[in-house]
């Protein structure tokens, strides 16, 4: 395996593997659903804020990443939802289902030898998508963290 291929697999790794951080599948498609729209005293977000923002942001950065004509959220009103709970249990199970869909359209590319990870994204500005690729790594794990803590405080209260 040439190190390029190396690479490829350490960003996919990085993107779905529980290596150094908790399953982000696993935890939030077992996130229980009474605590979804709660908050701990102190807390800006809920997890169902968390969970909308990084769907939200994840696809703006996959889009970025292969979409010339790709027009970002306004910021910062355009990447968080207004509400604290989902509408309904399908509603978080669908932004789950799309958020986990979007991180394996992420891996493809890093996986695809065709795109060069190295390359600037030519409607960029010095981007490459070995950067975005990190930059989602990066997000997720944040925000994933914030949620597990969450998840914590309001099961000990």
């Amino acid at each position: 395996m040439n190190d390029l291929a190396i690479l490829r697999e350490h960003l996919v790794n990085l993107l779905t593997k529980a290596e150094a951080h908790i399953d982000v599948a696993d935890e939030l498609k077992n996130f229980p659903a009474q605590l979804r729209g709660s908050k701990p005293e102190g807390c800006p977000h809920t997890p169902w804020q968390l969970l909308e923002h990084m769907r939200i942001a994840q696809l703006d950065i996959l889009r970025f990443s292969v979409d010339a004509k790709h027009e970002s959220p306004q910021w910062p009103e355009g990447y968080w939802p207004k509400a604290d709970s989902p509408p309904s249990d399908d509603a978080w199970d669908k932004s789950v289902r799309q958020f986990l869909h979007d991180l394996d359209e992420v891996c493809k590319l890093v996986r695809d030898s065709r795109h060069d990870l190295m390359a600037p994204i030519p409607h960029g500005s010095g981007q490459t998508l070995l950067r975005e690729a990190m930059l989602v790594a990066d997000h997720n794990a944040y925000h994933l963290g914030q949620i597990v803590l969450i998840r914590r405080m309001l099961q000990n209260r």
